[in-house]
């Protein structure tokens, strides 16, 4: 029974929260009349959990029943309001009612959504013809199509004889470079390029910052005023994949990351710093949206362009990988640093947890993965940005390398 009364309970709150955005838009005069409000969501639902738990043929019976009385409240209303939302919100209210007596919470979570929906009817109809523009919706789709009609159908098992190219990783990262272009395109429009774009680019950090230095200098090149902003944003992913660095260090290899922390730390001031001074260079631009915003999110040429970089490097470093002798394992876990800087710092941090190198070799191993991601993202940055944007990023990234040398050196003298 506290089962039972617990699923009633919550489809009558349901249907009177649902019923209660229904009744109010009576009152708004831009709106036809609506048959169903409060009392009809309310008894709607208490009526459909009662014949669900009773049987599901008197449920059904009932869904039939309400189906046909919204088909005859429809045609007397169809005239004066064309929309069919009155009738699917009933609907609604029936099938959520139905779902609280097997699944409360889930059944509560969906009756909220719900309401909020139908609460921002003026705002969300405002998003769609105003707002969003024909191209930003076609970059929606294509990303969408992207993810999930193209990713799950690739192999996810490597297809070359080294058995480093695999599909599906490299598809993600033009999934991934998508991502990255429609997020600071939504982040520009909310907040401006002087905060939004280092915000983004902070947080695209933690996905993938070769994608992020690739994608902002993109968008540096599409409109230069942005460059200071766009060369902030990706040091600042840097600066995020750094701190990914350190977390990945400490679950894998402790003794590496204490080796390694004053490094780590110095290289991370010194981005922090980089990124500063990019976004205080571009203090006397205007603070709000460029007035060029870019039509396109992204450009799908420039995700696969990055995509078969990404591949051209993981094939020379498993070429490489089979003819270094002596430290091969540790010079192959520095190419591979180019590409998956993260993965590569656990493999060093391996090599030292099971002696196959000293503690220290492995913390200077930790400076020139940093060393090889800095030179790929310069060749990334002046490629894809252009020679102000590249010449901020490299000049960053030069510098966190050259300040982790650096500290490294001190901390061993």
């Amino acid at each position: 029974m506290p089962i039972l009364l617990e699923g009633l309970l919550t489809a009558l709150g349901v249907g009177l929260l649902i019923g209660l955005v229904r009744e109010r838009r009576r009152n708004d005069p831009q709106s036809g009349p609506s048959a169903a409000g409060l009392r009809t969501h309310a008894l709607a639902a208490t009526a459909a959990a009662t014949a669900w738990h009773l049987d599901p043929r008197a449920f059904l019976v009932l869904f039939a029943t309400g189906g046909a009385l919204i088909a005859v409240s429809y045609r007397r209303t169809a005239e004066s309001d064309v929309g069919l939302t009155g009738e699917f919100a009933l609907v609604s209210t029936m099938l959520l009612g139905a779902l609280a007596v097997d699944s409360t919470a889930l059944a509560a979570g969906l009756g909220v959504v719900t309401a909020i929906l139908l609460h921002l009817r003026s705002e969300l109809h405002h998003l769609g013809r105003e707002v969003i523009t024909e191209a930003e919706v076609h970059d929606g789709l294509l990303l969408a199509a992207a993810a999930l009609i193209v990713l799950p159908l690739l192999p996810r098992n490597a297809v070359d004889p080294w058995g480093v190219l695999v599909p599906a990783a490299l598809w993600k990262l033009v999934v991934l470079v998508m991502a990255a272009g429609v997020t600071g395109q939504v982040v520009l429009r909310l907040v401006g390029a002087r905060v939004g774009l280092p915000v983004a680019g902070f947080f695209a950090g933690f996905a993938s910052s070769t994608v992020a230095t690739a994608s902002y200098g993109q968008r540096a090149k599409d409109d230069p005023p942005l460059v200071p902003y766009a060369a902030s944003a990706a040091i600042l992913a840097n600066l995020s994949t750094l701190m990914l660095l350190a977390a990945v260090l400490a679950s894998g290899s402790a003794t590496v990351l204490r080796a390694a922390v004053w490094p780590l730390v110095a290289a991370g001031c010194t981005l922090l710093a980089g990124a500063s001074a990019g976004f205080l260079d571009g203090r006397e631009q205007p603070t709000d949206l460029p007035s060029s915003l870019q039509p396109h999110a992204f450009k799908l040429t420039h995700a696969l362009a990055l995509a078969a970089f990404v591949a051209l490097v993981l094939v020379v470093s498993a070429m490489l990988s089979g003819t270094i002798g002596g430290h091969g394992a540790l010079a192959a876990a520095t190419i591979a640093g180019m590409v998956d800087l993260q993965g590569a710092a656990l493999a060093v941090g391996q090599l030292a947890e099971t002696g196959r190198i000293a503690v220290v070799e492995a913390m200077w191993g930790l400076v020139l993965l940093l060393a090889g991601s800095a030179t790929v993202k310069s060749v990334l940055a002046y490629g894809s940005g252009g020679r102000a944007y590249g010449r901020r990023v490299t000049l960053a990234l030069g510098s966190s390398v050259a300040a982790a040398a650096l500290a490294a050196w001190w901390a061993n003298a």
